[in-house]
């Protein structure tokens, strides 16, 4: 049994084994299930999150005030141009995870990975990577089991709610799960899968959390956009060979404290940030308050 994220990779290590292996192995050992059983219930969570990052992409999800209503279908658009900066995968990729969060946003089922509210950024990049990757769905599975690993270990040891540790703690974490993922589908070291995860938290780490008007919809989506670069981005430093200068554990730890840090007003409570400005009221008196 890991109790954090050192203790994951020594036990990989040890075994000479991939992430997903080990958390494999604990879950049978929780669950008293059969790793066919454990890989059937997978199975379920990815065809979730497959049908939630493909929804919105051609049909514009409706949701209460539309914030954030066709977003997914417009990236999906100009993602298709030759001519964009980042290129048709990575655009595609922040497509999908607008998708899920307009999923979401509509009352649509999706897959809380960690949280509803970072629901886009794990399913865009096992997606992206099983494509570009040419994977198998059980291959894909894998590091979906590895995500989980880091995400178990970030919630025993922090948290994962933005009401508790803001935006850094939802959508950070979903990164650093995705990472981690992202990582060992490319076939990268257990080490360098930790060290992704570190990499993404310490490049969220203050990310407050400011919903406008109260809902999960603006800056939610759009963090889900950017943190799924977040996650590609700090898979390919680790995968080159850099490692964080801070161990992951640690980077975790601050990424709490952090959190305990940020006054209530940037904590979910949509008292500051973004929520605060005047543009936002206007937008919260107009959805809610009634003539």
């Amino acid at each position: 049994m890991y109790q954090n994220i050192d203790g994951l990779l020594k036990s990989a290590q040890e075994a000479g084994t991939p992430l997903w292996k080990v958390v494999l192995k604990n879950e049978a050992e929780l669950t008293e299930k059969t790793e066919e059983e454990i890989f059937q219930r997978l199975e379920k969570t990815y065809q979730v999150m497959e049908r939630s990052a493909q929804k919105a992409l051609s049909i514009p999800q409706p949701s209460i005030g539309g914030l954030i209503t066709g977003i997914s279908s417009t990236q999906n658009q100009y993602a298709n141009m030759q001519d964009s900066l980042c290129g048709p995968w990575l655009n595609r990729t922040m497509a999908m995870a607008f998708s899920c969060s307009e999923v979401n946003a509509s009352m649509g089922k999706i897959c809380a990975a960690p949280t509803a509210g970072a629901c886009g950024i794990l399913p865009a990049v096992l997606i992206s990577v099983r494509e570009k990757q040419k994977l198998s769905l059980r291959e894909t599975l894998c590091g979906l089991l590895t995500a989980s690993g880091i995400g178990a270990v970030v919630m025993h040891n922090a948290t994962v709610a933005g009401a508790e540790g803001g935006c850094q703690a939802e959508c950070g974490v979903a990164a650093a799960m995705a990472a981690a993922a992202a990582v060992e589908l490319c076939g990268g070291s257990p080490e360098a899968a930790a060290h992704a995860s570190a990499f993404c938290l310490m490049n969220a780490m203050g990310l407050v959390c400011d919903p406008v008007a109260g809902l999960v919809q603006v800056p939610c989506a759009q963090r889900n956009g950017s943190q799924a670069m977040n996650a590609l981005l700090s898979a390919d430093w680790a995968l080159a060979g850099l490692r964080c200068v801070i161990p992951p554990d640690e980077v975790v730890g601050a990424m709490y404290q952090t959190g305990k840090m940020l006054p209530v007003q940037l904590r979910e409570t949509a008292q500051g940030g973004l929520a605060a400005t005047p543009t936002a009221k206007s937008i919260f008196e107009n959805i809610f308050i009634k003539d």
